[in-house]
This record gives C-alpha cells, structure tokens and sequence, in this order.
C-alpha cells in the first residue's frame, strides 16, 4: 500500500504525496467545510487515496461500483492536509463510519471513541441489554399470551357485531312505537289509556336495559381476560423500562466518551457540545464523520491542519444525492456543532453564508398595477430575508413600495434560482394568488441546463421529499415520511459536446428544492442541474430559471401570462 505509506512508528496515518507538489501553493487559511471548493492540494490527495482505494486488497468493502447488487454501502471519505513536526507536507485519511465492518483499517486515521475494544464498558453493558432483549422475548412468545390476545381480539369482535345487531334492532323497535303511538292518538274511534302508554314506555325501558346488559356483559368478559393479559404483560412492560433506563445510560457514556480537542487541545465531549444546540442531545452517528476524525488525530499527534476535503466513494444511497468521487461539505446537524468547537482559534476561509451576492444586482419589475407585481429575480438573491442577510425580493419591494398594505410574497424561488415571482401588494390579492397556488392552478414552467444526455425525451419523476433532518436545507427523497412531488421534464437541446441538455421542467408540485433534487437524484434524471452547488458542481450560477408564469389576476380575473428566456 505504498501510496498511504507514511511515518510507521510515530506518525502510522501520516502520508506523503506521490506526485510532485511543487507547482502549488499552499493555502493561506483553512478551509470553510460547510461550503468550499478543495483545494489543489486536497485534490490530490483525494486522487492519491482513490488510487489506492481502488488497488488495495487488505480488505473488501462492497461500494456498489460493479455488478453485485447486494448489501452496496457508499462511503463519505475525507483527506486532510497537514504538516509534521519536521515540517514535511502530506495528508491523512478518514472514513465516515466503518468501513468493512471494521472501525480500524490500516493508513486511516481511527475513530474518536472505539466501542469494540476489548476493554470497552459498551460490550459488556451490551452484554446485560442483549440478556434483557432475551428474556423479553421469551416473555412474549408465551403461547399463553399469545391465546390471550387472539381471545381479546375475538371478544372485542364479538362485541361489536353483537352490538350493531342489537342497536339495529332497537331502531327498529323504536320507529314500531313512534308509529304505534302516532296510529293510537289518530284514531278518533280510539281513546289511549294509561295502560298502553306505560307498556309502551315499558319496552322502551326493556330495549335500554338491554343494550346496557350487552356492554355489560361483553366488558366483564373482556375485563377477566384483560387482567389475566396484564398479569403476563406487565413483567414485559417492566423490563423494557429497564432496558430503555440501561440504553438511555450507556447512550450517556458513549456520548460522555467522545471528547473533541481544539487547536489549544481544549477537549469537549458531544454532551456538553449538542447540550447548546436546539437538538439538545447527540443524533446517532454523531462524532463518527470523516472531518471530526481527521482534526482529533491532527491535534493529538501535533500535526497542522492546512486544508480539507470530503468525497464520496460509491453507488448513490438511495435517499439523499450523493455522485461517485463528488466533493461535498460537512453536514450541518452532525458536524457542524462539532467543528465548531475544533476549530476554534484557527484562521478559516471566510463565510460564504454571510456575504450579501444580491449587492449591485436590480430587480428587474415586469409587470405592475395596484394589487400584484411579477418580478425577474435575478441568481442569488434572496425571496425573503435571511438569517444573516436582510437584502431580498421582499425587503426591495418593500422599500421601493413604502405604501402599499404588502409587500406579501405569495411563493418563492431558491436564492439561486433566477426567474419569474408574482407579489401581491395587498391581502386580498395575496388571498386570492395563495387559493390559486394552493389548488396548484398556478402554471410554472422552469428551464435548466443539466449535466449528461438523456436517453428519452421526455418523462415524468415523481419522487416524494422532505428535509435532511441532519443537513438542512437540503432535501432527501423519503418514501415513507416524503410529500408527494411531481416533475414533468421534456428535452429542449441538446449538447453532446458539452454532455449536457437543455430541458423544460413543469413541476406538478411545489417541494423545497423539488426541481434540483429530481435532476439530480439517481432514481430522477440522475443528471444534475448545472452550477448546483447542493446536488452536484459549483460553477458560475446555478442554471435554472423560472421562464413562464400563467396566474389569474386577483381583480379582473383575466388569465395572465409572462415569460422570461433564459439568462444562459
């Protein structure tokens, strides 16, 4: 494995560049990992362990890139580039997780915290949780019980049946006295006495007791099985809240055991880290990302973090959108409350999240009367204001609008999206414009420039989404949890000596992100939108535009149509 040999005694994950590094300088400040483009020196060190992923045979991982389609789980690899205590150049690798079912692979950096040492609390705290998973089982695979239950089940079908026989039949008895009554006070022939009256009112109270001997009855019955039921449930119940005190405990430890450095070597473990996110408590995973591993070793072997990189390795997962050998940023939920401990002190790249990129760019106004405005919004530029940065579509409106009830911004575009928005100027057009979106009969038509050649013409992706819960704002397609989004896509050019199309997409729906993930996932076009920083490669914009806008107006009712061409 000569390409990740390095120092074997003192410094076993530092490695030395294969490839001359001569013509490169070396970064100025360390990188911003939550947004970044790798720095030349990242990339060949990303190339270098590549190479040696793909000719090593010290183990066997299945990342899905061949023919076997079983068990296929892509990896999150990161590089880091650093310097020894001799000064020499070089980096380490890290792996997200374990890799071939190990926490331990010879050239990578290891975990913070390993559970499977020999001498870990975890194995033999997991030892009592098994013995407990054990007994409860054993407890609810008692034939008993089991008898119990479908008896219960029966009892409370029975019950039912019987109850909507009898309730049937008392309507029944009910609408014969209405009508025994009725006939009795119309006939002029016939005087009512007191006796038919009260045996009237007689069955009517006999039908009562009746239905309240039925519950009765049925209850007593599904009582004395309920009890013998809970005399077996209640030491299951017992020893999963034992189980659930031992998990919430040695949770508690593990999380206690993962104690990140900074630069100063101030150690802080993921407790008292989360403790001061809105999270609270450490998600699963949490610590065992590439970039958390890469820092620990740096700072605990004294060596100089200079920059970083993360990629994936593998087939694309099946929720979020991850391409072979694509870079990508440190996730936000996991990573980022950590990283914010372990870089603290060391001079970063700037924030790119904190820069105003609508500064000098005009919000070209369409079309104007007093209830609505249709706008061109130009790329990268807010909707409505932003955390960090107040500058939008809203605020502009707003100031170039001062009397007007509104602005009311009635949909949105991604910041990096440039197109068509319509605002209305008052509530009552914002009322009429937000039913019209509601009931989707509001026509979009959105152009985009994608990365390949697609083999059909058109089609339609229909893949439900919701957010990444650990790496907003990106969105994941989620079958069980997902809301329905539709695409409807249709080739307009294409560009071979590009490899990339020019396609019209017609969204049915109007999901976060909907138009984005679609193109990009593996199960959609599989071809993301060019210049889309989130699913695919940074370029000079992201290339998807609103084109065309068919709304109704708010006042004349007068069907309205816009179009804008493509500003690339």
């Amino acid at each position: 494995m000569s390409e990740l040999r390095g120092l074997e005694i003192k410094e076993p994950c530092f490695t030395r560049f294969t490839s001359s590094i001569e013509k490169h300088h070396l970064p100025e400040r360390f990188t911003f990992p939550f947004y970044y483009q790798p720095h030349p020196l990242c990339v060949l060190a990303a190339q270098q362990l590549q190479k040696h992923l793909v000719t090593q045979t010290q183990w066997q991982h299945n990342f899905g890139l061949f023919d076997d389609p079983n068990n296929i789980i892509g990896k999150m690899f990161g590089v880091l580039l650093v310097k020894n205590t001799a000064e020499e150049l070089g980096f380490i690798s890290a792996f997200s997780g374990k890799l071939a079912e190990k926490n331990h692979i010879h050239g990578f950096v290891p975990p913070v915290f390993d559970l499977l040492t020999e001498d870990s609390f975890f194995l033999s705290e997991k030892v009592a949780i098994n013995k407990l998973n054990e007994k409860i089982k054993e407890l609810q695979d008692n034939q008993k019980l089991f008898f119990l239950e479908q008896e219960l089940i029966t009892l409370k079908a029975d019950h039912t049946q019987q109850l909507l026989v009898l309730r049937g039949e008392l309507v029944e008895n009910r609408k014969a006295r209405k009508i025994q009554r009725q006939t009795l006070q119309n006939d002029l022939n016939s005087s009512i006495t007191d006796k038919e009256l009260k045996e009237l009112a007689q069955q009517s109270v006999y039908d009562k007791w009746r239905l309240k001997e039925l519950n009765n009855q049925s209850q007593q019955s599904i009582r004395q099985r309920q009890v013998k039921m809970d005399q077996l449930t209640k030491p299951i119940a017992e020893l999963k809240l034992q189980r659930k005190t031992l998990s919430a405990d040695l949770q508690n430890r593990i999380f206690s055991q993962y104690q990140f450095l900074n630069k100063k070597l101030v150690p802080k473990s993921l407790v008292d880290i989360f403790a001061e996110t809105a999270l609270k408590t450490p998600p699963a995973g949490a610590g065992e990302c590439a970039a958390p591993k890469l820092l620990q070793y740096a700072f605990q072997h004294h060596l100089m973090p200079l920059a970083m990189a993360e990629f994936w390795w593998g087939a694309s997962p099946k929720s979020e959108v991850k391409k072979h050998q694509q870079y990508y940023p440190a996730c936000t939920g996991k990573c980022q409350p950590i990283l914010k401990h372990m870089l603290v002190g060391m001079q970063m790249d700037e924030n790119p999240f904190l820069y105003n990129y609508a500064q000098g760019k005009n919000l070209d106004i369409i079309y104007r009367d007093q209830d609505i405005l249709v706008v061109n919004k130009p790329s990268e530029f807010l909707s409505v204001p932003g955390k960090e940065i107040s500058d939008s579509v809203y605020l502009r409106i707003k100031q170039q609008f001062p009397d007007a009830t509104g602005p009311i911004i009635v949909h949105r575009l991604d910041m990096s999206t440039s197109g068509l928005m319509v605002i209305a100027l008052n509530p009552q057009a914002n009322k009429y414009l937000q039913k019209q979106f509601i009931h989707r009969e509001v026509h979009k038509q959105y152009v985009a420039l994608v990365e390949g050649l697609p083999q059909q013409n058109e089609g339609e992706i229909n893949l439900p989404l919701r957010g990444d819960l650990y790496d907003r704002p990106k969105q994941i397609v989620c079958n069980q949890y997902g809301k329905q989004a539709i695409t409807q896509w249709q080739v307009l050019e294409r560009h071979p000596e590009k490899n990339q199309t020019k396609v019209l997409l017609t969204p049915q729906t109007g999901r976060t992100h909907q138009l984005r993930v679609h193109c990009a996932h593996a199960k959609g076009l599989n071809m993301p939108i060019v210049g889309d920083d989130l699913y695919g490669t940074l370029a000079n914009r992201l290339h998807l535009q609103a084109q065309s806008l068919k709304i109704k107006h708010p006042v004349s009712k007068q069907v309205m149509t816009f179009k804008l061409e493509a500003e690339f």
